[in-house]
């Protein structure tokens, strides 16, 4: 129980964190989603280098690790990416509540690959969770029309992905603080061509935003690795959808937005989908077996 409550206090954390990553996105201003996206890591991967410094005894990575590792760079990479296309073209809130998603493609990804058991509820619970999303979508037959939604969902469906790996990475015994690293130090190798061929120029306040970025980036990535390492997304998936709710504050703050009354319908699907998919795993499902 100790390790499923530091896993909770850990993604409430993270999902603080990242709704303040995303406002430093916006606030950062017109420049393009990837010279955003090396900035955000680049800083990142200065902290997670002097945390692993601090922790350099106990960087011993498993033979077996480093295929993982890559692929939960991968995944990662392509999340930031679209979030933060999504970011740029969306409602604040409506960005965050399409990554927000990714608890529900955590549990997915968890049944394909750590062959976590995924019951006829639970997956009702992720199809209910993406009509939701479609709200907030509002697809169209012009595919310009949403495709900054698409994308923000492309980037939940990634980040479930990399969550899930974490999740592998820490069963294999790898440290937290390397995952960290290895991600940010493969995403800004990725961006840097791009980044070479056409920056763009910026100024000290976009400088600095992006260093705020970097940072609760940072204090994020750190979270929620811990948090899936301390316990499994059935468990704790429910309570990263805290970010809404700091999102949402943060966009009206910030910007102004208030999101239209088909996201709210939306928003209000995913997470009453979440606090069912919730209670099953801790009550019901825990109920059944202790009878059993």
């Amino acid at each position: 129980m100790k390790t499923k409550y530091k896993g909770i206090l850990f993604i409430i954390c993270s999902a603080f964190c990242f709704a303040f990553m995303n406002a430093f996105v916006r606030l950062s201003g017109d420049l393009p989603s990837i010279q955003k996206s090396f900035f955000r890591n680049f800083v990142a991967l200065l902290i997670a280098g002097a945390a692993c410094y601090r922790d350099r005894k106990n960087m011993k990575i498993p033979e077996n690790g480093w295929g993982w590792l890559v692929l939960r760079a991968g995944f990662g990479t392509i999340g930031i990416l679209c979030n933060f296309y999504a970011i740029d073209h969306l409602v604040l809130s409506d960005a965050s509540m399409l990554n927000k998603m990714s608890p529900f493609f955590t549990i997915l990804f968890s049944w394909l690959l750590l062959k976590e058991k995924l019951t006829p509820a639970q997956g009702g619970a992720v199809l209910t969770a993406f009509l939701g999303s479609l709200l907030i979508i509002k697809p169209t037959l012009d595919f310009t029309d949403f495709k900054a939604s698409l994308l923000g969902l492309t980037g939940g469906i990634c980040a479930g992905a990399a969550y899930a790996i974490v999740r592998i990475l820490g069963q294999k015994g790898v440290n937290k603080n390397f995952i960290v690293l290895f991600f940010s130090g493969f995403s800004c190798l990725v961006t840097l061509p791009w980044l070479i061929f056409d920056f763009h120029p910026m100024t000290a306040k976009q400088v600095l935003t992006l260093i705020g970025a970097g940072a609760a980036a940072a204090g994020g990535q750190f979270s929620i690795t811990a948090a899936y390492c301390y316990a499994p997304a059935k468990e704790i998936s429910v309570y990263d959808y805290s970010q809404i709710i700091f999102a949402t504050s943060l966009g009206f703050l910030f910007f102004r937005e208030i999101p239209d009354k088909y996201s709210f319908i939306g928003y209000a699907i995913i997470i009453l989908s979440a606090i069912a998919m919730f209670w099953y795993n801790n009550y019901y499902l825990t109920k059944k077996q202790s009878e059993s």
